[in-house]
């Protein structure tokens, strides 16, 4: 789940890079593609209709379609029933870990009001763009990552266990 989002969200900036625009879109990223023309037809209509939904939605600038807005929405739902529920000890631990790196995250983003579940998700977002241009990251970044990492994968596992018991 956590991977899926983090997917998800660069999909819609590989949306908005190409201008929402299919054509670029087919010739940038679908073209790459080494599959036959009609896995490669489901593919540009999958990117139309995510196309589509951000127009319809207003996300062609900036923040997230209501599908992926949902996932965190669950997820944050999850965490909040989490923490209030005495025998999710580790959950507490793992969170209270994470908890110093979160903060910190808010102070540096100017304090914007953001659930905290949708705050690590965007610090993870943010370190794999960084990752991905090859700029330097600090140890103690690479750090809180992998805490918000662990952390994240960890309410991902409550979230698949409470959907296979529902």
């Amino acid at each position: 789940m956590v991977e899926y989002l983090l997917y998800m969200w660069q999909v819609e900036d590989l949306i908005r890079a190409n201008g929402l625009d299919i054509d670029k879109i087919r010739e940038t990223l679908i073209k790459q593609y080494d599959q036959p023309a009609t896995v490669k037809a489901e593919i540009v209509r999958w990117y139309e209709e995510l196309i589509d939904m951000m127009r319809n939605e207003g996300v062609t600038e900036r923040g997230h379609l209501q599908i992926n807005r949902n996932v965190i929405l669950s997820l944050t739902e999850l965490h909040q029933s989490l923490l209030t529920d005495p025998r999710e000890t580790t959950y507490g631990a793992l969170y209270y870990k994470t908890l110093p790196s979160i903060v910190q995250l808010r102070a540096k983003a100017g304090g914007a009001e953001m659930p905290e579940i949708e705050t690590c998700f965007t610090a993870l977002y943010g370190y794999l763009l960084l990752r991905m241009q090859g700029r330097p990251v600090s140890a103690e970044t690479q750090e809180a990552m992998k805490q918000i990492h662990t952390f994240l994968s960890f309410l991902a596992a409550k979230y698949k266990e409470s959907e296979t018991v529902s």
